[in-house]
């Protein structure tokens, strides 16, 4: 049986990831482990006051009731939308959050970690500096962003975004898992300019190679990469976005951030985070 973290503040938003968690649970056969992660103080329990130590305590206890007092409401989630046969587990940890969802994913060999976001500026902040950024760009699970008002569908369409680049194979053979577990098609689009030429032979070795009939590949001629790939999705309804996480060059890391930005204020479907 696979597994899925979800991390959580028991936001809203959370909350509606957290309904887009169970489904795809249900749809490939896995369980939920929820992860709740509150961080107090370093103290130096020698050298602290006892009416801190007090103050302390209370506050750790005070995020415990917290915790207490919102689990039930996961569990009633899934049983309105009757899937609380789906396995599910919590965990409540104190620390750093970004360390404690690295920690739980290596320790329980997470499949996927599902996040929520906020609008266009908690999905912008996904792909420059925020918790979800880090977590994409250092895990090596699968990073599936839930945008705030993402309602579930089963994605039939994914879109992956790709250079052609030997690694991007790879990860393009990941995502072709992950569709035919979906039973979701995909179009795997290369966006190039005019000085970037790709050759007919690369883009034949790769149909070659990765031969399925899922897959359908597209290259479109465009100055803006951004508004070429929010065009496309317009156009081919894709329900899915997935891209590749690389370990890049300064330039080309700017480079990235600048699409993700555009990307991230405008694109209203699940992104789907695969590191090579």
């Amino acid at each position: 049986m696979k597994k899925i973290l979800f991390p959580t503040d028991f936001s809203e938003v959370a909350n509606n990831a957290f309904l887009y968690a169970l489904h795809l649970a249900k749809k490939i056969d896995a369980e939920i482990i929820t992860l709740h992660v509150y961080e107090l103080p370093q103290m130096d329990y020698m050298d602290v006051p006892v009416y801190l130590l007090d103050i302390y305590e209370v506050t750790e206890l005070s995020n415990f009731e917290n915790y207490k007092h919102h689990i039930p409401v996961l569990r009633n989630i899934a049983e309105k939308h009757h899937l609380n046969d789906i396995k599910i587990s919590n965990v409540l940890e104190n620390g750093n959050l970004v360390d404690n969802i690295h920690k739980i994913s290596e320790q329980e060999h997470i499949d996927y970690i599902v996040m929520g976001t906020k609008g266009a500026e908690g999905l912008a902040a996904t792909f420059l500096g925020s918790v979800t950024e880090k977590v994409m760009h250092h895990a090596k699970t699968i990073v599936l962003a839930i945008p705030e008002h993402c309602q579930y569908a089963n994605p039939d369409n994914i879109l992956f975004i790709t250079k052609f680049k030997p690694a991007d194979r790879d990860i393009l053979q990941k995502v072709i898992a992950i569709a035919e577990q979906l039973d979701a098609r995909i179009d795997c689009l290369f966006v190039r300019d005019t000085a970037v030429v790709i050759s007919e032979s690369v883009m034949e070795d790769w149909k070659m190679v990765l031969e399925n009939e899922r897959v359908t590949y597209h290259t479109l001629l465009g100055n803006d990469v951004g508004d070429s790939i929010l065009e496309f999705i317009d156009n081919h309804q894709n329900d899915m976005l997935a891209m590749p996480i690389h370990d890049r060059g300064f330039f080309e890391r700017l480079f990235h951030i600048s699409l993700s930005k555009k990307l991230a204020f405008h694109v209203k479907i699940p992104i789907l985070a695969i590191h090579e």
